[in-house]
């Protein structure tokens, strides 16, 4: 009996397998399709759609610059205090949102997850795309009303947003992996997630400046604050946008662009753990889900 041959340049795979974050980018055509989806069900039945993109971050400013610069005189405390605080929050409603929606989107996709096999990081890294789309109106609102105050871009200005943008989307999809796989086995991961949201805003001068904390801590304990990504974040959207404005207040975070640095390497570091404890996980996501 003749034997058929297998032609030698076919390997035998193991089913299901895949090359992680890298089979994700190659089905760039699938990723967009659930990108498109997400940002279609957010606006489903909205008669303004994408203009509420844009008219929140707006009553936002206008309600930070009458009850807290107003009203309680923060705008003597801070130059141009409202653009200071929006720019800052931009950044972190970026971390928080793409961070959340990632932990969630595997339970949220559960019925797809089990009746077909594809990358699984498809869902976490969609939610960071989401939460970019998402951000980009409140990042052009923040850029029209500082406009309007005698803002000028720069290239170095320009380098810090889209430097900041990098750091959070690296930190927020490792992140979301970690937590997203754990939250399909043990859902207090969710519950987790959200204190830590509900810190971070406050863990990073959003709210305050960093020199508040300079004066009050010691030294080691401000170069850990200084090394987390998101103040690291929050301080090149404030460099792009409200330095530019030169208030007489404004400082930049000691060593920023070293620090900037440290988090892109902080971030890749969380990406790649986020990856292996997925990919650790995966196998019982259909099983548990």
């Amino acid at each position: 009996m003749s034997q058929t041959s297998v032609p030698s340049d076919q390997r035998l795979a193991q089913p299901g397998g895949t090359n992680g974050l890298f089979d994700v980018f190659r089905r760039r055509y699938l990723l967009s399709l659930i990108v498109r989806k997400e940002v279609g069900i957010r606006y489903r039945g909205s008669l303004l759609g994408w203009l509420w993109s844009y008219v929140k971050p707006l009553i936002q400013f206008l309600v930070f610059y009458f009850a807290l610069g107003v009203f309680l005189n923060l705008n003597k405390t801070i130059e141009f205090y409202p653009i200071y605080l929006l720019s800052g929050i931009t950044a972190v409603t970026f971390f928080n949102e793409s961070f959340q929606n990632a932990t969630r989107s595997l339970v949220d996709n559960a019925a797809l997850i089990k009746k077909i096999y594809f990358p699984r990081q498809m869902f976490p890294v969609a939610s960071t795309f989401v939460a970019a789309i998402n951000t980009i109106p409140q990042i052009i609102v923040v850029i029209v009303i500082a406009l309007f105050f005698g803002w000028t871009p720069t290239p170095i200005g320009v380098a810090a947003l889209l430097l900041g943008l990098t750091i959070i989307a690296l930190l927020a999809t490792g992140l979301g992996m970690l937590f997203g796989a754990i939250n399909v086995t043990f859902r207090d991961a969710q519950s987790f997630v959200e204190i830590i949201v509900m810190i971070s805003v406050w863990a990073s001068p959003v709210m305050y400046q960093w020199q508040m904390v300079a004066s009050k801590v010691p030294d080691w304990l401000f170069q850990l604050y200084a090394l987390n990504p998101i103040t690291v974040a929050v301080e090149l959207f404030h460099y792009g946008i409200w330095h530019a404005l030169s208030p007489a207040d404004a400082g930049a975070l000691p060593a920023m662009w070293v620090h900037a640095l440290i988090a892109v390497v902080v971030s890749i570091l969380v990406l790649v753990i986020g990856e292996a404890v997925f990919r650790r996980l995966e196998g019982r996501f259909a099983q548990d889900l």
